[in-house]
């Protein structure tokens, strides 16, 4: 099997990975100052919080089924 039997595992630990640090990091420390117009000065929480907790969940899954 092209790179290993645990790629789809692996896969998912790193996207559920970047979905927690990323949308985490992203509430707390907003820009100081938005680029252009168009951009917002603060991450929605609502949307940010969803997916911190869906990013957790696929990660601790996906460690869980490396572990397992």
């Amino acid at each position: 099997m092209f790179l290993g039997p645990d790629l789809i595992p692996f896969l998912m630990l790193a996207l559920g990975a970047a979905l927690f640090v990323g949308n985490g990091l992203a509430m707390l420390k907003p820009r100081p100052q938005p680029l252009n117009d168009n951009e917002l000065q603060r991450a929605p929480i609502g949307r940010s919080l969803l997916m911190v907790v869906v990013g957790l969940l696929a990660s601790v899954w996906a460690l869980a089924t490396l572990l397992g």
